[in-house]
């Protein structure tokens, strides 16, 4: 099969560690300019330096935490001035939140970190990027989306159902930005269950990485490596993936009704014309 991978242009978010980082790593060792976004500046830098020993070359750097969106609208801005053409746009960044906590923006951490976040980003770079690749999750089973309540997981809060949400909303906001971006590809993908910082905080998530057969970050990275290097031919645009096949998300992450509401209420949300 054609892999597309040379020179280009990646970037990913975050990429700071985990899948980010690992896929960061393989995408520079195949000859990619990658282009890493963090929030935290002191990982950020040492995920750099460990792209640089992979790959031989320092990767550029940007810090923007996605529970502000001011952030993304700089972040958008930066990358702007630094690249006319951002060949892959990797929207990997993204959180378990495990008490509820509403955002500098208003809105539920979850969604706003994982979806809004990227949501906004994808729509001021769409006109300079040759293709999105959305991580997404299985997760999105427990999701109870409702566009026009964005923050409905902060009543009566459980951290999987809002997560669940999250990543219910990649997956249609993938779908319908296949349709209305014809000209950008747009994929999704299933990393499986991940031994990374997701969680850190929890005692109980920390003594499952322990016990249970989690993949490693590389293991997980590899589905998002690959259809960032595909040709687009070989893929279903809008598609969502696992271990490099196309699946079958649940019919609430299929619906093309409500991916177009929840294009319209995200596009609303962050102050952008839908």
């Amino acid at each position: 099969m054609e892999d597309l991978t040379g020179r280009r242009t990646v970037v990913v978010t975050g990429a700071s560690s985990g899948i980010g980082l690992a896929a960061a790593e393989e995408l520079a060792r195949r000859g990619d300019r990658v282009v890493l976004v963090g929030r935290d500046p002191a990982r950020l830098q040492a995920a750099g330096d460990r792209v640089r020993e992979a790959s031989g070359e320092r990767p550029e750097l940007f810090r923007s935490d996605f529970a502000v969106l001011d952030d993304v609208r700089r972040l958008a801005e930066n990358l702007r001035a630094a690249y006319d053409r951002i060949d892959v746009l990797a929207n990997n960044a993204g959180a378990i939140v495990l008490e509820p906590v509403t955002t500098v923006d208003g809105f539920e951490l979850s969604i706003q970190a994982n979806h809004l976040a990227p949501f906004l980003l994808s729509n001021l770079l769409a006109d300079r990027v040759g293709r999105i690749v959305v991580t997404a999750s299985g997760a999105h089973r427990s999701g109870r989306l409702d566009p026009e309540d964005l923050n409905g997981q902060l009543r009566g809060y459980r951290p999987m159902r809002a997560y669940g949400t999250s990543k219910q909303a990649n997956i249609l906001f993938t779908a319908e930005a296949a349709r209305r971006w014809p000209e950008i590809p747009a994929y999704c993908f299933h990393p499986g269950v991940v031994r990374t910082r997701f969680g850190a905080d929890s005692r109980l998530v920390a003594l499952g990485m322990r016990l249970l057969p989690f993949r490693s970050p590389e293991k997980g990275a590899e589905t998002l490596v690959w259809l960032a290097g595909q040709d687009p031919s070989r893929l279903v645009d809008g598609g969502y993936y696992a271990d490099r096949r196309l699946r079958r998300p649940l019919r609430k992450a299929a619906d093309p009704t409500l991916s177009a509401r929840l294009w319209t209420a995200s596009a609303k949300a962050v102050g952008i014309d839908g």
